[in-house]
């Protein structure tokens, strides 16, 4: 069963979030640590939630694996480089969904 890790960093006013180093060295971060467990990668950076609404989410990144013991593994093992580096882009906490893949 394919299994999905989200993470969503909300808007808000004071949120800042830095998105060339996110796409310059987050991303090859996650290539780097988890590169062979991870089936697909995207990143999608909010610009809307309606018309002439402004993005409730500025980035939702959306991380696939082949089943949850391997997402389990990336994030035992080699997650803290990961989680880490989260301060270095943006001041945001990000929610976390972990899913089952019902259709790609």
């Amino acid at each position: 069963m394919t299994v999905s890790l989200q993470v969503i960093y909300p808007a808000s006013e004071d949120a800042t979030f830095d998105y060339d180093y996110y796409e310059k060295t987050h991303l090859p971060l996650l290539e780097e640590h988890w590169g062979d467990m991870m089936d697909t990668v995207e990143a999608s950076r909010g610009i809307a939630s309606g018309p002439d609404v402004p993005p409730a989410f500025l980035l939702i990144a959306t991380i696939t694996f082949p089943d949850m013991e391997t997402l389990d593994t990336a994030m035992a093992e080699k997650g803290g480089p990961i989680i880490d580096d989260v301060a270095n882009f943006t001041n945001i906490r990000p929610q976390i969904l972990v899913g089952q893949v019902l259709m790609s």
